[in-house]
């Protein structure tokens, strides 16, 4: 019988309370300064990136061994 993965489900609940924290912020953030609001909903998808882990986005096919120095 398989067993549950609890460390999975509390990195999803803790991904959810940050996510609604962050929006809560907003939405505070556009009560009290409405012009200052327009320019943080950009930073929405921003952060909703920061939260997806390192090893589902793709790296560059370029940038195998980092920087590559060149004598000129």
């Amino acid at each position: 019988m398989a067993r549950d993965n609890y460390g999975f489900q509390k990195r999803r609940r803790e991904l959810a309370k940050k996510k609604k924290k962050e929006e809560k912020r907003l939405r505070k953030l556009a009560k009290a300064n409405p012009q200052a609001a327009e320019n943080t909903d950009e930073g929405v998808g921003e952060a909703a990136a920061a939260d997806v882990p390192a090893e589902s986005q793709a790296a560059p096919a370029d940038v195998e061994g980092g920087p590559v120095e060149t004598d000129h």
